[in-house]
């Protein structure tokens, strides 16, 4: 059986995120279905950053993914009855990327107020992967708390910190070595992500 995925996005800035995840894990062949959900504001942000709306919200999956988007199923956030909002069905891991700090409090004190939030609370409470890559910054008391109050539940805090030891040279590699660990995180390691292998080996691999 392939692994089932949810994926949620939310309005904080790196909607390049979302979509280098939604086109690694379509090409994945280890991944059968991914249940997309993105919240009202990100919505806006993948409008606003990507240039990618459609009066048919159906066609989203497509244009972010750059392909037939045949394994991604964009269910609506306000839909609360939805496959994923229940323990009984079967979800291998959830990943919200990027995640907003209004989404982290959400999570972290169990307010399920909609299907992207319930999703994750489903995660929590049937100790599935939940993967939160939040975008903020500078972090308040607030933000803080709310991170260790999720990684206490079970949850895996990933902010978005971009590495730089493997001499990325473009947003797109940045972008891309990221996402890779961050599928890593949920059992799904990508062939295109750079591993350190040590001073010299890495040094050599770049040369």
């Amino acid at each position: 059986m392939g692994k089932v995925i949810t994926v949620g996005v939310t309005g904080a800035s790196g909607a390049v995120l979302a979509r280098a995840a939604l086109r690694l894990l379509e090409a994945d062949e280890r991944v059968t279905r991914v249940h997309l959900v993105i919240t009202e504001a990100g919505q806006r942000l993948i409008a606003q950053e990507l240039g990618v709306s459609a009066a048919d919200a159906k066609q989203i999956p497509a244009l972010l993914s750059g392909t037939r988007a045949q394994k991604i199923e964009l269910l609506a956030n306000r839909d609360i009855g939805a496959s994923i909002a229940s323990g009984s069905y079967s979800v291998d891991a959830m990943i919200v990327i990027p995640c907003s700090a209004s989404t982290l409090s959400s999570i972290a004190n169990g307010a399920s107020d909609d299907l992207l939030a319930r999703a994750a609370d489903v995660c929590l409470k049937e100790r599935r992967p939940l993967l939160l890559c939040l975008r903020e910054t500078p972090l308040s008391r607030v933000h803080l708390q709310n991170m260790s109050r999720a990684q206490e539940a079970g949850a895996v805090m990933m902010p978005v910190v971009p590495a730089f030891y493997y001499s990325p040279q473009t947003i797109d590699d940045l972008v891309e070595q990221f996402v890779c660990r961050a599928l890593a995180q949920i059992d799904l390691p990508q062939e295109k992500q750079f591993r350190w292998e040590g001073g010299a080996k890495s040094r050599a691999r770049e040369a």
